[in-house]
């Protein structure tokens, strides 16, 4: 019998793990050599990336353009395999440069190491007592980076909270200015080593001692203005109305900050960063006082659409695969920010654009029809149409508004017969 139990499976060359897959799942030799086609990667590159590797995969990337951030021009990288997603950034971006751009600005990278104190005899004197030695913890922890410690950064603060229920213990929050890093790393080391100490101090015993990926502290906020004389009184409030829609309910909210984070996402993976933080850092701030949407709208005394956004974003220029990989040190070159703070600003822009461009398609003529005809070249693709076939394919599809497999295939057999 197949069995996926096997020792010593990282210990195997790429093309012997690729051998087993093959005998595994039944692989033909046509999707082997698919497996064994790489792009600008090197297998032997990603082999020491993460574990287990047979190869690599790729994602589109494009560039959204028109964006205009703090009186500053930027092409924005983003990879991702949803059509629509890169020419609704861009049009967002060119409706909001009609009045200046975005305004957008990051608050400094506080990131927070947690510490769980277990079997604690007498929590509220120890937390006393650890506010005390607070000075203390503080300098102990910023022996662990001696560069954040030389750009006065690094260790800031503690909190401690005490729960009672459903089981009594005490959280230690070590506050940690990161700077450029996205500062896992260093967060995490700090707290494992001042856990000790902690321990000391309150006669308890610590058990988890991590970074958190919700980043209250660290936040990104962009606005911009979208004209009313180029989207329309109507779309103005209808925009608002879905606003106020997401701001109740959570099914439409959890769509919208969807939305809000496929141009986030896109950009993070452009530049090889963290899009799983950056997804549970969003959501978790969103539901912080009740789910809600992250982007908010309202009318100025002009009558014009203001868009807001409030978003917690860790993101790193410095360290991990954002150079080491050639083309997301590529990408974040095209990007051109000096910092994390600035990325964490365009990076809201991008979000916040991301969503006026959905609300205003979902206000106007609905959100299906300009993603399908975006999404019907991957149909024409999908049902064997190459070359010139594919556009051929698309203009009959659209010319019938019938955008479906079904009359793809048809379509593309009616054009091979003539």
């Amino acid at each position: 019998m197949k069995t996926s139990d096997i020792s010593g499976f990282y210990k195997l060359s790429v093309d012997e793990r690729l051998q087993f897959v093959k005998e595994f799942s039944d692989l033909t030799e046509e999707e082997v050599s698919i497996l064994k086609k790489n792009g600008s990667l090197p297998i032997e590159k990603a082999d020491k990336i993460i574990e287990n590797v047979i190869t690599t995969i790729e994602l589109p990337m494009g560039i959204a353009v028109n964006f205009r951030i703090n009186d500053r021009d930027y092409l924005i990288p983003m990879a991702i395999e949803e059509p629509s997603v890169v020419a609704a950034a861009s049009n967002a971006a060119k409706v909001a440069r009609k009045k200046g751009g975005f305004k957008a600005f990051a608050t400094d990278p506080l990131m927070i190491g947690e510490i769980q104190v277990l079997d604690v005899p007498t929590p509220y004197r120890a937390k006393i007592e650890l506010l005390e030695e607070k000075q203390k913890i503080i300098e102990m922890a910023n022996t662990r980076s001696r560069t954040l410690s030389s750009m006065n950064a690094g260790a800031k603060d503690i909190e401690v909270e005490i729960f009672e229920n459903p089981y009594r213990m005490m959280i230690v929050h070590l506050i940690v200015d990161v700077r450029d890093a996205m500062g896992a790393n260093v967060i995490n080391s700090m707290c494992e080593y001042i856990a000790p100490e902690i321990e000391r101090i309150t006669g308890g015993r610590v058990n988890l001692r991590i970074l958190s990926n919700l980043t209250r502290n660290r936040i990104a906020y962009a606005s911009a203005v979208f004209s009313k004389d180029i989207i329309g009184e109507k779309a103005v409030n209808t925009i608002i109305d879905a606003y106020h829609m997401a701001a109740i309910d959570i099914y439409r909210a959890a769509t919208n900050n969807k939305g809000i984070m496929n141009g986030v996402d896109a950009v993070l993976m452009a530049t090889m960063n963290d899009w799983r933080s950056a997804e549970a850092n969003a959501h978790s701030y969103a539901a912080l006082y009740g789910y809600g949407p992250l982007a908010r709208y309202e009318k100025d005394e002009n009558g014009d659409l203001v868009g807001t956004i409030e978003i917690p974003i860790a993101v790193g220029t410095v360290g991990g695969t954002t150079r080491s990989i050639d083309k997301a040190r590529i990408a974040m070159k095209i990007l051109g920010v000096k910092d994390s703070r600035e990325f964490a600003g365009v990076l809201a822009a991008v979000g916040l654009a991301q969503n006026f461009a959905a609300l205003r398609a979902l206000a106007t003529e609905g959100i299906q029809r300009g993603h399908m005809e975006l999404h019907s070249r991957n149909i024409a693709m999908s049902v064997g149409a190459v070359g010139d076939e594919i556009d051929r394919v698309v203009a009959r599809m659209l010319e019938e508004k019938d955008i479906s497999m079904t009359n793809a295939k048809k379509i593309l057999d009616e054009i091979r017969k003539k």
